[in-house]
């Protein structure tokens, strides 16, 4: 369909560097997807074809601007190539952020039904295709000579569909942060603090887009949009670094029983097994009394699921108990708990022979960002404004 010149592209300003993300959009998709295949990561082959995706919206400028729309076979190649994949992009970013949340996410049927969109795109442009190429003797799809991917139509139901997901995708992340934090007490490590930051710069993209639809209505005419698709590529790069570095680094979030403690028969703490909560004052004491005699907040990675098996009884017990006895979420309370041994740490002037990083692992915390948090926040006061103020 292109001819003897196929390699022909005219590199200039614009052309080149749209080049530039797409170039290292295909190898970090290849990259991560292979990796996703070896290691049998779903994540990895998400963001690949995330990644991959985000490069081919940029092509119909790239390839654009690179004088393809100026030749008739180039330009008939643009026409019938949905580049574009608009109905596509959402639903990868939302099962990218579900697979990398839960390590036990699979596809259901039901799933499927979030392509239905996209299916029908490719049957429009396979339609258009098959009539324009071998029904017609002339264009009629493509009678006014405008590339279909770049109709404002599909422009405008594209965005909405990846702000549907997007949303989609910050709920199932602030449900996950909520789970998290009434589960574990080891928050920090599994949060996935950068999912915030890598939605804003979608969520940033596409703000650009509104602007774009607003100031130039007409999407189909390349006009001012090279800034647009120059401002997507910079925060496409971003989220492309940032997704493939931390797919070097991913936590799983398992709950485990670091204890060892299996039944009531050899727990060596079974005097505070109790059924079931008859006095909320009274279980308050005996978890008191628990944390107290066995320090179970050094265990960094401590889970609510450990606290439920040691008393003999349910993890939704123990949360209400500690969310309405103690008005805090699990994750707040066990770094009250280290917190306050901390300070017990600095009251018996053991910071003057260890560091406090020392004495915040031996409490159970795992990071020192982890430690200056909680420490604030329980004390209003960072650790060394504690001690300084202690001393006077």
């Amino acid at each position: 369909m292109l001819g003897e010149d196929f390699l022909y592209f005219d590199y200039n300003q614009k052309s080149s560097s749209l080049l530039f993300f797409f170039l290292n959009a295909v190898i970090f998709s290849i990259i991560l997807f292979r990796k996703g295949i070896i290691q049998e990561q779903a994540e990895s082959k998400w963001l690949a074809l995330f990644i991959f995706l985000c490069g081919l919206y940029v092509c119909p400028f790239m390839l654009g601007y690179g004088g393809w729309y100026s030749k008739t076979n180039y330009r008939e190649f643009m026409f019938f190539v949905p580049f574009q994949q608009l109905f596509l992009i959402g639903p990868v970013l939302y099962f990218y952020i579900l697979s990398l949340l839960y390590n036990d996410f699979t596809l259901s049927r039901m799933d499927f039904l979030h392509f239905i969109p996209f299916g029908l795109y490719l049957l429009y442009t396979l339609v258009v295709f098959v009539t324009d190429k071998f029904i017609l003797d002339e264009f009629y799809f493509y009678a006014d000579g405008r590339d279909k991917d770049l109709s404002f139509w599909y422009q405008l139901t594209g965005l909405i569909s990846m702000l549907t997901y997007l949303v989609l995708g910050l709920i199932k992340y602030r449900n996950y942060t909520n789970l998290i934090q009434q589960e574990v007490s080891y928050v920090e490590e599994i949060s996935f603090r950068w999912i915030n930051h890598y939605m804003l710069a979608f969520a940033a993209i596409l703000v650009l887009r509104v602007l774009f639809f607003i100031l130039n209505p007409e999407w189909d005419q390349f006009g001012s949009k090279y800034w647009y698709y120059l401002s997507f590529s910079v925060l496409g790069m971003y989220i492309l670094i940032s997704g493939y570095s931390h797919s070097l680094t991913k936590s799983s979030f398992v709950i485990s029983n670091d204890l060892g403690i299996r039944s009531s028969q050899d727990n060596p703490i079974s005097k505070y097994v109790t059924p079931e909560i008859e006095h909320l004052d009274q279980w308050k004491e005996k978890l008191t009394q628990l944390f107290e005699e066995y320090h179970l907040y050094t265990n960094s990675h401590l889970t609510l699921t450990d606290v439920a098996t040691i008393l003999n009884t349910n993890r939704n017990l123990i949360s209400s108990l500690i969310n309405q006895g103690f008005d805090m979420n699990f994750n707040d309370f066990i770094n009250y708990k280290r917190v306050q041994a901390v300070e017990q740490k600095i009251k018996n002037g053991e910071h003057n022979e260890k560091t406090l990083l020392g004495i915040a692992l031996e409490a159970g915390f795992n990071s020192k960002s982890t430690f200056n948090r909680a420490f604030k926040k329980h004390t209003a006061l960072t650790p060394r404004e504690y001690i300084a103020k202690k001393q006077h």
